[in-house]
């Protein structure tokens, strides 16, 4: 009996030391991990397929860029959203699927030579949504800043062998004209080489198309005029049985400064009175109807819905749930 009663405490004994042992790794500490999930977001509008594409976040100072508001002003309205300045700022895209058309508007900074090397994740966040750049049959631009058309080209190459580029004709008479290019402040010829840079192979295969103003692309997609961020900015209208997204590009930059007050425009504009003019037609238009959204620059994925607060406006973003 003695010896059984001696088997069994060392038996306990070797049990509790294993579990100490167990117990004692566990509380390692484990190195951190610093990815994040892959920046894709998807949802259904009627018979279509959504796909909000994340490129980038960066780091972009309302303070020192917008312009029609004072200093003090655009702080208060960081601190009610409790930002502070510099505020991280999403670069988005959108895939839109209708069965038969495989549609990106817009397509990012890209990978060229950036300080961030956060950047330009487009493509890599394309293809973890099952798609690859080859089946990408159009690409609407919505105007030819650098983190709206970088993502073009890889290393000089199109990076969409197969799509056919389209923007309004206004930007593209502005953009590649080689007497805006020379006439432009030297501060601001690098965009005008870097739109060219961009569309130049689509350009030589044949595959850079432009349209005038308001235009049916495919079935379901049209484009929409917004001149005054830039000269030929456009915002495109997404619809299916019933229901609408409308994809807007520019039309803001800072929502935690513009949506409550839409007046407030950015040193980015051409024209800076036409962009507030469209950008309080836009808001209030998507207040009243209540589409869908879906921002650029808008934290991701940029989708979401306008409701009125008072003579401001309040973003009400998408809720996460799976397709169905």
């Amino acid at each position: 009996m003695k010896t059984q009663i001696n088997r069994r405490i060392a038996r306990l004994a070797v049990a509790i030391a294993t579990s100490m042992l167990a117990f004692s790794g566990a509380q390692a500490a484990a190195s951190l991990a610093k990815t994040q999930a892959p920046g894709y977001y998807r949802m259904m509008l009627g018979d279509f397929e959504i796909t909000a594409l994340n490129d980038a976040t960066f780091q972009l100072s309302p303070a020192a860029l917008l312009t029609n508001v004072k200093p003090e002003q655009v702080q208060q309205a960081l601190q009610r959203n409790l930002l502070k300045d510099p505020v991280p700022t999403s670069v988005n895209g959108f895939l839109v699927n209708t069965g038969t058309k495989l549609v990106l508007i817009d397509t990012g900074t890209g990978t060229g030579d950036h300080p961030d090397p956060t950047m330009g994740a487009l493509l890599a966040n394309l293809r973890a949504a099952g798609y690859q750049p080859g089946q990408v049959d159009e690409i609407y631009i919505t105007h030819m800043h650098g983190d709206h058309i970088g993502g073009l080209t890889a290393a000089g190459h199109a990076a969409f062998p197969n799509a056919i580029v389209r923007a309004d004709r206004r930007e593209a008479d502005y953009w590649l004209s080689e007497a805006n290019l020379n006439a432009a402040a030297k501060d601001a010829q690098d965009r005008f080489r870097q739109a060219r840079a961009a569309l130049a192979p689509y350009i030589a295969a044949g595959r850079f198309r432009t349209f005038d103003g308001a235009t049916e692309l495919v079935p379901g997609v049209r484009a929409v005029p917004a001149y005054g961020h830039t000269p030929g900015h456009t915002v495109y209208e997404v619809a299916s049985k019933g229901e609408k997204l409308l994809l807007w590009g520019d039309l803001m930059h800072v929502a935690a400064v513009q949506f409550a007050d839409p007046a407030v425009t950015i040193r980015f504009d051409t024209d800076s009175p036409a962009a507030a003019a469209r950008r309080a037609l836009v808001f209030a238009d998507a207040a009243r109807q209540g589409y869908w959204i879906g921002g650029a620059h808008v934290a991701f994925p940029g989708l979401g819905h306008l409701t009125t607060a008072g003579t401001s406006y309040a973003w009400v973003p998408v809720i996460w749930q799976p397709i169905r």
